[in-house]
């Protein structure tokens, strides 16, 4: 991985909180930093690629939407399907994310852990019962584990 030179940090300093909220984020980016738009989005796509950032999406608010409910479902599943079932279950619209655990038996079977948002819990217990319905008999039981609070989502940041 190369690392960032300071045009990089400049970049990467200016977009951790989140893209301009406006019609054209990268022209936006690029009028602050004094590059072309063209070099921004070239070297976010260079950064991307190298794996110096992750990605580049939306983080909606779940709570602003008007999903209340939140639960993690964890799933005990055979290991050689982790990979099939988890793209499966990613993939679903209100899966916020999906992946894979280490089980720790005796008391913890669960190797899948997937968020399930929804408007309150019998929905999140609704979509539950269509991911196990999905997975059939490789579902060989599951919990949800509902969010009590609230917790402030942030990664690393950087300053200039």
């Amino acid at each position: 991985m190369k690392p960032p030179d300071d045009i990089d940090r400049r970049i990467i300093v200016a977009t951790q909180a989140g893209l301009p909220l406006v019609p054209e984020p990268y022209r936006a980016l690029a009028d602050e930093l004094g590059l072309a738009v063209e070099d921004v989005m070239a070297r976010m796509q260079a950064m991307l690629d190298g794996g110096l950032i992750r990605r580049i999406g939306a983080v909606p608010n779940h709570y602003a939407l008007g999903y209340r409910a939140n639960g993690m479902t964890v799933w005990d599943v055979p290991d050689d399907a982790i990979a099939e079932l988890g793209k499966m279950v990613g993939a679903l619209d209100f899966v916020s994310h999906c992946y894979h655990r280490p089980r720790h038996l005796p008391h913890w079977p669960y190797n899948l852990f997937a968020m399930v948002h929804g408007r309150d819990r019998d929905e999140v217990s609704e979509k539950t019962a269509h991911i196990a319905e999905l997975m059939g008999v490789k579902e060989r039981g599951h919990q949800i584990l509902y969010s009590q609070r609230i917790l402030k989502k942030t990664g690393m940041r950087f300053t200039a």
